[in-house]
């Protein structure tokens, strides 16, 4: 899933850095901002180590430090997120269910209304935090930028070897709601991957420190009986010399 989203994002970058005016469309056009939308994506189920905490922390640093002053809300996908930053921010949208049967088709509406605010003016920015799947022992907290496009550096032969038909901008905004529908999709599946690895390795290293805390207890219990059972013996064996004197 993910080389197919990031291969559609690269080319959609380069066609709109060869783009003039507004042939992108308003997907691509970058205003001041002023009010900005989070998609932070978390699980719905804790016992999965820092792989909330982490991605909570990382939008809050990015509210207080990169958006200080703006307007910021959050769209919480994933219960937990929801419930720690509906305490501290506006919460746009909240989004449990979307676990429960993961598709393109499902996640496809939340992209479309995304952009549809973001068109319509209520958001000038809008950018999605979440933890992306390395292996099942590491996730890495991302951010990435949803809207607008942002487009690649223009090179002197960035389309010297594609021949458009129709045009440039009709392609382009033919691509962006499949390109963007795949990001939210791509990032939220990404979430999902790194959940299970990091609730599997959370599990595992619970385990270890039980079996290693186990193991430590029933050394503790085998010196405490021993010491009582000598104890019991030594009672016996002074018992029977006094008995004798």
């Amino acid at each position: 899933m993910r080389p197919y989203s990031n291969k559609l994002t690269e080319l959609l970058q380069n066609l709109s850095a060869t783009l003039e005016g507004d042939d992108g469309g308003v997907y691509t056009q970058e205003r001041e901002v002023n009010k900005v939308l989070i998609i932070a994506i978390t699980s719905n189920r804790g016992l999965c180590g820092g792989f909330n905490s982490n991605v909570i922390k990382e939008v809050t640093r990015i509210a207080k430090n990169k958006y200080s002053g703006k307007d910021v809300s959050i769209f919480a996908i994933g219960k937990k997120g929801n419930d720690i930053l509906s305490k501290a921010h506006s919460i746009y949208k909240f989004e449990s269910e979307l676990y429960d049967d993961l598709t393109f088709e499902n996640s496809a509406p939340f992209a479309e209304d995304l952009m549809d605010q973001f068109a319509d003016g209520n958001f000038d920015q809008i950018d999605i935090v979440y933890n992306r799947f390395k292996n099942a022992a590491t996730q890495i907290v991302t951010e990435e930028q949803f809207l607008p496009i942002v487009a690649a550096e223009e090179t002197e032969d960035a389309d010297a070897d594609y021949i458009f038909e129709p045009n440039k901008a009709e392609i382009v905004k033919g691509l962006i709601p499949k390109s963007l529908k795949m990001q939210l999709y791509k990032s939220i599946r990404d979430s999902y991957a790194s959940e299970h690895g990091a609730r599997m390795t959370a599990m595992h290293k619970a385990t270890d420190n039980a079996t290693e805390l186990r193991d430590d207890l029933l050394l503790v219990y085998n010196k405490a009986r021993q010491a009582s059972i000598t104890n019991e013996i030594l009672e016996i064996v002074g018992g029977a010399e006094a008995l004798k004197n």
